[in-house]
C-alpha cells in the first residue's frame, strides 16, 4: 500500500490517467517517484543565488548554416536513377485512392 505521508500518490495519478497498475507496479512506481522527490527536496535546499538560470547545460548557439546555393544534379542525373519515370518525374505506384 502507498504511503500515505508521500507527496506523490501513484495510484490517484493512475487512476486520472486511467492506468491499471497492479499492487506491486503501484508499490514499486511509489518508492521510485518519492525517492526523485526527496532527490529534489534536497537539491531545492542549495544555496544557488548568484546562479543565472538557463534553459540548458550549456550554452546554445545557432548551429545552422547560411543558405548558399549549390550546384544539383541535372534532370537527367536525377532520373537515371529512377526506377519508374513518366513525363520527367518519377512514377510511383499509386498508395491513396
Amino acid at each position: 500500500m502507498p504511503d500515505p505521508d508521500a507527496d506523490f500518490n501513484v495510484g490517484y495519478v493512475a487512476q486520472l490517467c486511467r492506468l491499471e497498475l497492479t499492487a506491486e507496479e503501484t508499490v514499486q512506481f511509489q518508492e521510485q517517484l518519492s525517492g526523485v522527490i526527496e532527490y529534489m527536496k534536497k537539491i531545492d535546499q542549495l544555496d544557488l543565488s548568484g546562479i543565472e538560470a538557463t534553459a540548458h547545460a550549456v550554452p546554445a548557439f545557432d548551429v545552422y548554416r547560411e543558405d548558399e546555393p549549390t550546384a544539383s544534379l541535372s534532370l537527367e542525373e536525377v532520373l537515371r536513377n529512377a526506377p519508374q519515370k513518366s513525363q520527367n518525374q518519377f512514377a510511383v505506384t499509386k498508395v491513396v485512392e
